[in-house]
């Protein structure tokens, strides 16, 4: 892929790797692109300005107060230049800045500033790369959607041997171009993803629920919103952080739920209905709270609520594409297996809730992608990496 008329704006920090990054700014500008980099002081040890100078062309930025060769606010400018976003190597302490907000010097005040993908390619000693509060940051990191290419494995130049080496500069240029390929991939489409828990009311302050934080499905917002698509995103009960940029419905019920989708979803290319929606809710709710009586025990009847995917795949337009999630515990594929059939979906994504790594609350997850021409197994990635092979699968 031509990256011609792309401008690229690469932060460099204070690692060994840094050698590297030349290699990267003379590929990406054989391929066109216009490339700006950004330099930490502690990475001018390492490589000089004048070398990223004379392979871009441009000015190297190294001092938030250094008079611009053009006025404008130079981290603002660069921020809104970027089609992409790049820091290659990425230190432990730009990781840690990133996942907490600090904007103390150019790179950071700028990575802060962009609106643009954001690809980083940590490089540091092994144990700075396993330790808990890197390891924290970057899944911080992962799940705002910034991406990772690498760390390898490999001989470390501390001498260690482990994860920690930069990736190659011929990765993650191709990784580059498969972010700036796919940016607008979905541009014209609209697309509906449901997310969270659903709530069934016992009484004014009981309810039945689960254990949903919404992340899945923010996850396929962002990256539907990212990829150009127009976003709808129908949240039911959620502890994760809401995605900017898309439209938003709130609701409480699975019944809620199903009022929503048959209005929506007909308007839609694309729905992916990742929420975790209630079987079953009480049979009444009371109107007031219920109160303990003296040790008896509390029987609840349950009734089963209406199969949403059901419904909506009942009635699904031949254009349209319908995902559904299976979250299993046990048979997992069988399960799946069934509920593609018999919800009219194009594809279903199971996953076993029981797996480290994967369902509820985590940042992760491991998934199986099946169509009626057959599955996929993926690794365990995180959830924006999932949202993004979904997408893929679907546009693929």
């Amino acid at each position: 892929m031509e990256l011609t008329g792309k401008h690229i704006v690469l932060g460099v920090t204070g690692g060994i790797a840094a050698y590297k990054s030349a290699e990267v700014v003379s590929r990406l500008r054989h391929l066109g692109a216009d490339v700006h980099v950004i330099m930490t002081r502690n990475a001018t040890e390492f490589v000089t300005p004048l070398t990223f100078r004379t392979l871009t062309a441009n000015p190297v930025v190294t001092d938030t107060f250094a008079e611009p060769e053009e006025w404008n606010v130079e981290h603002v400018a660069l921020a809104k230049l970027a089609d992409i976003f790049v820091i290659a190597p990425a230190t432990a302490n730009i990781l840690a800045k990133m996942a907490n907000g600090f904007a103390d010097d150019m790179l950071s005040t700028t990575v802060l500033a962009t609106k643009a993908p954001v690809l980083v390619a940590p490089a540091m000693n092994t144990g700075m790369w396993t330790a808990k509060a890197t390891q924290q940051n970057v899944s911080v990191l992962k799940n705002r959607g910034v991406l990772f290419a690498g760390p390898e494995s490999g001989m470390l130049a501390c001498g260690d041997e482990g994860k920690g080496r930069m990736s190659e500069p011929a990765d993650i240029v191709r990784k580059i171009q498969e972010i700036l390929g796919r940016t607008e991939d979905l541009a014209g489409k609209k697309l509906l993803v449901t997310a969270g828990s659903t709530r069934e009311r016992l009484d004014p302050v009981r309810f039945l629920t689960n254990d949903s934080s919404g992340k899945m499905g923010f996850a396929i917002a962002e990256a539907a919103r990212d990829r150009g698509a127009e976003v709808t995103l129908v949240k039911g009960n959620t502890t994760a952080p809401v995605p900017d940029g898309v439209r938003i419905i709130e609701i409480e019920s699975a019944r809620d739920l199903l009022d929503v989708m048959k209005k929506e979803a007909p308007k839609q290319d694309i729905v992916i209905q990742a929420a975790a929606v209630a079987d079953y809710r009480p049979a009444a709710c009371a109107k007031t709270k219920i109160k303990k009586k003296d040790g008896e025990p509390m029987v609840i009847r349950l009734t089963e609520n209406p199969d949403i995917a059901k419904t909506i795949g009942e009635k699904k337009k031949a254009s349209q594409v319908f995902v559904g999630f299976a979250a299993e515990t046990d048979h997992v594929a069988a399960h799946a297996q069934e509920k593609l059939i018999k919800k009219n979906l194009d594809m279903i994504v199971a996953n076993d809730v029981t797996k480290p790594g994967a369902g509820f609350n985590t940042d992760t997850n491991i998934v199986t992608l099946i169509t009626k021409e057959g599955s996929e197994a993926l690794p365990i990635m995180s959830k924006r990496e999932v949202a993004d092979a979904i997408l893929d699968r679907i546009i693929g």
